[in-house]
């Protein structure tokens, strides 16, 4: 005679909302050649000082990389605060930003090349002959955004440049949100382009250049001017983050390097798992 025991375990995986944590915000200063970092309620210290900066970005490994105007240097500081130089010999470095494979690329405003730094700090051309660079930003497919002139041009990573916008002011800030929609600093204005190129005005009356979206989808505006950083919801309401700052520029977020697509409220952790346990006796 056979006697079977079938047990059946499932074990179901319960969906639960994401919630991002709250990142601290970078400024550089680059009236006082600071670089502060805010909690997210404004709490300011001074993460380092004695310095030029204009443009901030972070890594992966969460090394913040700055652009030293004056020196023509790039600086890398461990979450520490420690500093290191990882590159020299640039013209005037404006603008940073990372891309998905971990490659630097700085936009050299006196040049007018764009430069692509392997980690270990290897340099090549991008690519050149702009006018004026002073934005970059990536979006979630690889390709990088630069504000030139009057302009911004998207250049694919085989080097095929397309002219996205024409006819701005004095674009100097460039961010993506999660959703993929690009943001521009220019002049007195924020605006939001559509994929077609067309700009929407986000907000105006301000003298932006620097811009950052953190977890939330709240954008950050670096205002020069005004000595202020203002935060933004997703529906254009503002409120002053911190004031006063002496000539606020770049912002990043630690944490965040590229877009990536809109997160859904819930977070797929599995879809479930169903283990299956048979045990069989005989007798």
């Amino acid at each position: 005679m056979e006697r079977g025991l079938g047990v059946v375990i499932a074990l179901t995986v319960v969906l639960s909302p994401v919630v991002a944590p709250a990142q601290n915000l970078f400024v550089a200063d680059w009236e006082t050649g600071d670089i502060y970092e805010f909690t997210p309620n404004g709490t300011r210290s001074t993460f380092a000082s004695g310095l030029n900066p204009y443009a901030l970005a972070f890594d992966s490994r969460g090394n913040l990389f700055e652009t030293d105007w004056d020196s023509g240097n790039i600086y890398e500081f461990t979450p520490s605060g420690t500093r290191s130089t990882f590159t020299s010999g640039l013209s005037e470095p404006d603008a940073a930003a990372f891309n998905s494979a971990g490659d630097l690329f700085v936009a050299d405003w006196g040049s007018g090349n764009i430069y692509e730094f392997t980690p270990s700090g290897t340099r090549s051309t991008f690519t050149s002959g702009l006018s004026f660079p002073t934005a970059l930003a990536f979006n979630s497919a690889g390709d990088l955004f630069v504000a030139s002139g009057s302009s911004i041009i998207k250049i694919t990573m085989g080097g095929t440049q397309s002219t996205l916008a024409s006819g701005l002011n004095v674009p100097t800030g460039l961010a993506f949100n999660s959703a993929g929609d690009l943001f521009a600093a220019d002049l007195s204005d924020i605006y939001k382009f559509t994929a077609s190129g067309i700009p929407n005005t986000f907000a105006s009356a301000l003298d932006p250049v620097g811009l950052a979206f953190n977890s939330a989808g709240d954008l950050f505006e670096a205002d020069e001017g005004g000595g202020s950083i203002y935060e933004f919801t997703p529906d254009g309401t503002r409120s002053t983050f911190v004031f006063p700052l002496s000539g606020p520029y770049g912002l990043a977020f630690e944490g965040i390097t590229l877009p990536v697509p809109e997160p859904s409220t819930w977070a797929m952790v599995g879809l479930g798992y169903i283990a299956l346990l048979s045990i069989r006796c005989r007798k």
